[in-house]
């Protein structure tokens, strides 16, 4: 909600003061207030294209979240295959690991376009700490993490952990 400031000068009346020269002078104050008031005519929001074209373009809402999304999984699992068994990134994937992704990839692909074509953005259902921005971000840090862990493998010859 956005609000707009007010600003009201009231003037004050008039002070006379006698000076020891025996001269008067005529001081005037002025008081200022300041107030706030919400804006009442405040444009409604637009609303959400359900196309697929809009959805998946782009710079629609898809393809960035989804991408994200996956990073944030490939990486977590990806660190966790790592751990418990001693594969690097590229080993995983060439040991069975592609429909894995596969099957991850379509279903949380469908998972995250269903709201979308019902028309439901994620920016109405963020708050607190679990917001869009913050889901956004840690999808793109997941992203340069995934990429920088298989370029540090590859270049080391062996798993990183």
């Amino acid at each position: 909600m956005a609000a707009t400031s007010v600003f009201m000068a009231t003037p004050v009346t008039r002070l006379t003061t006698t000076t020891p020269s025996s001269s008067t002078r005529n001081i005037k104050f002025a008081v200022v207030r300041c107030m706030s008031q919400d804006q009442q005519s405040s444009p409604a929001p637009k609303k959400a294209s359900t196309k697929f074209s809009d959805v998946l373009a782009f710079s629609g809402p898809a393809p960035e979240r989804i991408n994200g999304r996956l990073a944030m999984i490939g990486f977590v699992s990806a660190l966790a295959v790592e751990l418990s068994s001693g594969q690097d990134v590229l080993s995983q994937i060439s040991n069975g690991g592609v429909p894995v992704f596969v099957a991850t990839s379509v279903l949380l692909s469908v998972a995250s376009l269903v709201p979308l074509f019902k028309g439901v953005r994620a920016e109405s259902k963020s708050s607190g700490l679990m917001t869009s921005d913050a889901e956004l971000w840690n999808g793109r840090v997941a992203m340069l993490g995934l990429v920088a862990l298989a370029i540090t493998e590859y270049v080391k010859g062996s798993a990183l952990v």
